[in-house]
């Protein structure tokens, strides 16, 4: 970093490292502030709705907080038309005059998963060397957070800007921790819309050195019973795939699991697909599942698989390995149920994603979700889940990235 912004980042981080973990941004606050005299710093976290920012712990000049609780509170900002808005979706930082000073506005961001923007007021209009500390920050403070989170609940309280049923608090636990990954060779992110009465859907994703697997679940049923049925079957397959085992046993196990602890009648449909980053293979397992999108060259087709039945209805049985093309430059997109049924059934999937070419996978995900919400009147009938994958194809290769995002396949 420039000489001329003083940034001590063994000290920041010695200093996080003392401070209690609700106190751990506040600490890279006040290292900032000093670092580039700013007037105000506050952190604004996106909220599991995908729909705004909460400022944690800062109540800006004129407003007033709109959630307490003790000693904490929480100003809810749209990202709908908002700068901020505009800052996330990007990821690139922006500079604004404002009364007495200029704001900025930078992305916290890790491997692409948006985690928030951090926000200051200047006294004067920052060069290059303030604006890269102040970026850097941002960068730095998204590991801040990811390494905290886990000792405190304060700031999952400040992304909930509705409350969680038990089943919806279920159901959060057996998503990914980050819900977009970005790598050299792809890009994956996922997005859940929980109906009204949870409906069981999930989504996950693991990748080690040579290959990645995603997957997409829906549990027969609403409410706890669901949420129940679906940790059960995403618990067996992590336990397997943590194992170490292939994709036929991680399946089997998984089924034979389902049919045994749930009541009879009760399963759970689900694609898995396992990408070998090696060779570029392909694998598919479609276990009663909506069939998989794919967009090549402007073009969505839906994917033929053949359909195998869902996980616990017959134990002891194989599901088939399906090969398929995956080329460099496809982006494949794989649904629940609630995204095609009611009032979901108006959005024209095909046309969005055919349209969603130059989008980032990240904003892929919210826009299809965002618009089955608005068609089903804000009412859904069943959880709505996409994941969009992008393949980059190609060798072994770490991303380039700025700043947390990737810098060649950044949203425009």
């Amino acid at each position: 970093m420039d000489a001329a912004v003083p940034w001590d980042l063994r000290g920041l981080l010695e200093r996080v490292e003392a401070a209690a973990p609700v106190d751990a941004v506040t600490v890279v606050a006040a290292e900032l502030s000093a670092a580039v005299a700013a007037r105000e710093v506050s952190f604004l976290i996106a909220d599991f709705s995908g729909h705004s920012l909460v400022r944690l712990g800062t109540v800006v000049p004129g407003r007033a907080a709109t959630r307490s609780a003790g000693t904490e509170s929480a100003d809810t900002v749209a990202l709908a038309g908002s700068r901020h808005g505009e800052v996330l979706r990007t990821q690139r930082a922006a500079v604004d005059p404002v009364a007495g000073g200029h704001r900025v506005l930078v992305p916290v961001t890790d491997r692409g998963d948006a985690l928030g923007v951090l926000e200051l007021v200047l006294a004067t209009e920052p060069d290059a060397a303030v604006l890269g500390a102040v970026a850097a920050a941002g960068h730095a403070l998204a590991y801040v957070l990811i390494a905290n989170r886990r000792h405190t609940d304060l700031f999952e309280w400040g992304q909930r800007t509705t409350p969680f049923s038990l089943a919806a608090e279920i159901q959060r636990r057996l998503l990914p921790a980050s819900f977009t990954c970005e790598a050299g060779q792809f890009t994956v992110s996922g997005w859940l819309e929980p109906a009204a009465t949870v409906g069981g859907d999930t989504f996950d994703w693991s990748l080690d050195r040579h290959s990645l697997q995603v997957s997409i679940t829906d549990a027969v049923g609403h409410d706890v019973a669901a949420a129940l049925l679906a940790t059960l079957l995403v618990g067996s397959l992590r336990n397997e795939r943590r194992r170490g085992v292939d994709l036929a046993a991680q399946t089997r196990a998984a089924n034979d699991a389902v049919a045994e602890h749930a009541a009879p009648g009760q399963f759970v449909t689900g694609q898995l697909l396992h990408v070998d980053l090696t060779t570029g293979a392909a694998v598919l397992v479609n276990a009663g599942h909506p069939a998989p999108l794919r967009l090549r060259d402007g073009v969505v087709t839906e994917l033929e698989p053949a359909i195998d039945l869902p996980f616990g209805v017959a134990p002891g049985r194989d599901f088939r390995l399906q090969e398929f093309e995956l080329l460099p430059g496809d982006r494949l997109v794989f649904l629940t149920d609630g995204m095609q049924e009611r009032d979901a059934a108006a959005v024209d999937v095909v046309a969005a994603l055919a349209a969603s070419a130059a989008d980032h996978p990240r904003q892929v995900v919210h826009a299809l979700g965002a618009a089955v919400v608005a068609a089903s009147g804000a009412q859904l009938a069943d959880d709505a889940t996409v994941v969009c994958l992008d393949w980059y194809g190609g060798r072994l290769r770490p991303r380039t990235s700025d700043g947390g995002a990737s810098a060649e396949h950044a949203s425009a």
